[in-house]
């Protein structure tokens, strides 16, 4: 095999998640995230390992005792927040095994505390959660700001990864040569248009396009023309269309709102397991319609509905919760 950035629909090894706790983003909501996350970490166990970062084992774990599963695995470590796809580490096959690759987290170009989250891969390794190699990057790099169809193509945002909130001293072909060598990718699409309201990341690309097989990108669209989202969303959509890929529209959810702001919520938040796709939904009417579309793509995987509306009140949902692994934990 070549060496490439791993597609998340290939075999895993494991899912990542860290626990909400009090000094988190969720003080005010825990007990009703805490239900959330337990919905979620219980519907990965079902398939595969899932190692659960915790501030306090004995706590999460009496909060867990009702799901009797081998595959939850708990991990003692400090963390400011649970938006794990940002700061865990990215696999990637290189000479023949998984290298990990530790990028700098900034707390989306400093916008939030981001101290103990960006030690969380160096101390998952002290602790021996995994055993192969950990390369630290001074680069700045969120895993939901990018997406790969593990053919070397790699999908992005200019909103992102060009901010000057991130790595500010790189010009774009300082920063695609970095990650096409970085990454081992060989394109780098780099869209333009397409945001969400309430987004705090910067249009990272989970919320608004995705890989969902090699040949195929699956893409919010906004079908109400009175939407604030609807002309951003359909220039991004007319880019797409150059690419070269199939493309499968996910229509936009009905507007969420929470304390009268509107909330970023998507389709594109979902997340692959090992036999199943989880779909994040939102008591939609599209809900449904979404469901059908992946049930019908991926007839061989089961195909799960996770209640994101307490998720999206925290400008994420099950991917920003979570992050895959290509390794064996020693845990």
């Amino acid at each position: 095999m070549r060496d490439k950035m791993v597609a998340e629909w290939e075999k895993q090894g494991l899912i990542l998640v860290a626990f909400p706790h009090a000094k988190s983003d969720w003080g005010y909501c825990l007990d009703e995230i805490t239900d959330s996350y337990i919905a979620l970490i219980k519907a990965i166990s079902n398939y595969q390992k899932c190692v659960v970062l915790c501030d306090d084992t004995k706590r999460v774990k009496k909060i867990l005792n009702s799901i009797t599963n081998p595959n939850i695995k708990l991990v003692e470590i400090p963390t400011n927040d649970t938006w794990i796809r940002d700061y865990g580490a990215i696999d990637i096959f290189k000479n023949g095994e998984i290298v990990s690759c530790d990028f700098t987290f900034n707390g989306w170009g400093g916008k939030f505390d981001a101290n103990l989250d960006n030690l969380v891969n160096r101390e998952l390794y002290k602790k021996g959660v995994f055993k192969n190699t950990l390369i630290s990057e001074e680069f700045i790099l969120e895993g939901g700001s990018i997406d790969t169809n593990g053919d070397g193509v790699l999908l992005t945002t200019k909103r992102c990864l060009l901010n000057s909130n991130r790595n500010k001293f790189l010009s774009k072909d300082e920063i695609e040569n970095y990650l096409k060598k970085r990454l081992c990718v060989r394109r780098i699409i780099w869209l333009e248009n397409g945001y969400l309201v309430g987004d705090d990341t910067d249009a990272h690309i989970d919320t608004l396009a995705r890989f969902i097989d090699k040949d195929t990108i699956a893409y919010a669209k906004c079908y109400d023309k009175k939407d604030e989202h609807f002309f951003k969303l359909d220039k991004m959509e007319k880019e797409l269309e150059k690419t070269g890929f199939r493309l499968a529209p996910l229509p936009l959810p009905h507007p969420v709102y929470y304390n009268n702001e509107r909330l970023p919520a998507t389709y594109l938040n979902f997340l692959f397991i090992n036999g199943a796709v989880l779909i994040p939904t939102y008591n939609d009417p599209y809900d449904e319609e979404v469901l059908d579309f992946f049930g019908n793509f991926y007839q061989d995987k089961d195909i799960i509905p996770i209640d994101s509306t307490i998720f999206i009140r925290e400008h994420g949902s099950i991917h920003c919760s979570t992050m895959q692994k290509y390794i064996k934990a020693y845990v």
